[in-house]
């Protein structure tokens, strides 16, 4: 890879500058989508984020796009936009491998919602990004498409499970992915990758996809704590990404009928910082993240109130490792045993050791009810907490990137990995949106922040994002 970073080439501009660029005429979508063709082919051999490029497919929606420029048409917010989906979602004629080599041919009949709603914004679908087997992990590898390699260090994870997206939009791939999060996966791979990435409120974006003859009955947690989000390197261009997801929808147990009304409450409010619940003392570069956010934030306007402690976050990471776990153990298990590999294997059995020490090796029915009980009062606590325009500042993780398959070396290091992404597995059981932002390198490892706020609040959330990056040095790795 000898390409270096010229911010000339359409690949480095932002969604919303080409969007701009493809509706004034001033550039055409073939001509973006050729700068990103070309640097897919300059750095994916290396990074291997993106595991299937059908080119001839994106030309004629390239083709397409800048036929409706010419006809005058109403253009969507990602017209013309090279975006990339993930493997383990349904997009029509290709095959949603979830990383299993078993999947490899498993075609999807159509389009789950969100991917739809990336088409109808005008998205020019590129390739499809990689994924941990299953999505079961914070690190991206697997027996059917190998490892992704993270941009900016090849010795550090890009995370998981959206670890192939993280890695092609860092690396200007694509200036937008698709990925989807239940405890961590877009928030986590955003992080580790200098990206932005938003988990919206649980049944803003629909999460139907059309079943062909593998119909599964998810279990409760997947059904209702799974979302799709999407990563981008500006603020702004996870907001046009996510306005073209969000997609009402009924089909989806837990979607919303219409669109949430546009937050109007866009004045700073206050920020409770939160850098420890008492389960993993952040490292340096973490702190460092933390006090770069909220002097960044203070300078915008917003009250920063420093909290010692919110045990509810702590509680709802807890409950992470029992409720999702159990529904693994009694719906997804078998599947796993049969068809997943080593490393998802021994990756689950360090989860599984995890959760025993909280809540023992058989948990049973009675806790597994009490859990869903008290996750209930949880959630009716936070929101009460976030009603007046009040949001949480957390770390993303308690470490800086993970070393690649650090889960798989041993018990002790996974019980610390563990610990120190309790920001991440404490936001899916409790249904709240929330968003990673970077907030700069260290040691030329990128850094971040993670910020909650109120359900459907969104809007609030990247306005708060926004006056992080806006004194954030912009960075993109130089692939050599």
């Amino acid at each position: 890879m000898n390409q270096s970073n010229n911010p000339s080439e359409l690949w480095c501009w932002t969604a919303g500058q080409m969007a701009e660029g493809i509706r004034t005429r001033e550039i055409s979508a073939a001509a973006v989508l050729d700068s990103c063709l070309g640097r897919i082919e300059q750095v994916n051999p290396a990074l291997n984020a993106l595991v299937e490029v059908r080119r001839d497919e994106a030309v004629e929606a390239a083709r397409e796009a800048d036929a409706a420029v010419a006809a005058g048409v109403d253009l969507g917010p990602l017209h013309g936009v090279p975006v990339s989906t993930k493997v383990n979602t349904s997009q029509r004629g290709h095959a949603v491998t979830h990383g299993v080599t078993a999947f490899a041919d498993l075609t999807a009949p159509g389009d789950a919602a969100c991917i739809q709603g990336l088409r109808e914004g005008g998205a020019v679908l590129v390739g499809r990004s990689n994924t941990p087997t299953f999505s079961l992990r914070w690190f991206t590898d697997n027996a059917l498409h190998g490892r992704t390699l993270n941009p900016w260090d090849p010795s550090r994870t890009p995370g998981g499970s959206s670890g192939g997206a993280a890695s092609a939009v860092a690396a200007g791939m694509v200036p937008l992915a698709h990925g989807n999060d239940i405890g961590g996966s877009v928030r986590y791979p955003a992080h580790s990758c200098g990206l932005v990435g938003i988990r919206p409120t649980v049944g803003m974006v629909s999460g139907w996809e059309p079943t062909g003859e593998l119909e599964v009955d998810l279990p409760p947690t997947f059904q209702g704590w799974a979302v799709h989000g999407p990563l981008a390197r500006t603020v702004e261009d996870a907001r046009l990404a996510l306005h073209s997801m969000t997609t009402p929808d009924l089909r989806d147990p837990f979607g919303v009928p219409l669109a949430p009304a546009p937050d109007q409450s866009q004045a700073p409010g206050r920020v409770l910082l939160v850098r420890d619940v008492g389960v993993a003392k952040p490292q340096p570069a973490v702190g460092w993240a933390l006090d770069k956010a909220a002097a960044r934030l203070s300078h915008a306007g917003y009250a920063v109130e420093e909290l010692e402690d919110l045990p509810l976050l702590a509680e709802a990471s807890r409950l992470w490792f029992l409720l999702l776990w159990e529904d693994v153990r009694a719906t997804l298990q078998p599947m796993i045993e049969q068809f997943g590999d080593d490393g998802i294997k021994t990756s689950l059995a360090g989860m599984y050791s995890v959760s025993a020490d909280m809540w023992g090796a058989a948990p049973g029915l009675d806790a597994y009810i009490r859990g869903w009980a008290r996750r209930g009062t949880l959630i009716r606590k936070l929101q009460e907490m976030l009603a007046d325009n009040t949001i949480i500042l957390t770390p993303v993780s308690a470490e800086v990137p993970f070393e690649h398959d650090a889960d798989l070396s041993g018990q002790e290091r996974f019980d610390r990995i563990a610990a120190a992404q309790w920001p991440m597995t404490c936001v899916p059981v409790l249904g709240f949106p929330a968003i990673s932002v970077p907030t700069g390198l260290q040691d030329g490892l990128p850094t971040g922040v993670q910020l909650i706020g109120g359900r459907f609040r969104e809007e609030q959330l990247l306005t708060a994002a926004a006056a992080i990056e806006a004194e954030t040095p912009q960075a993109m790795p130089h692939l050599t």
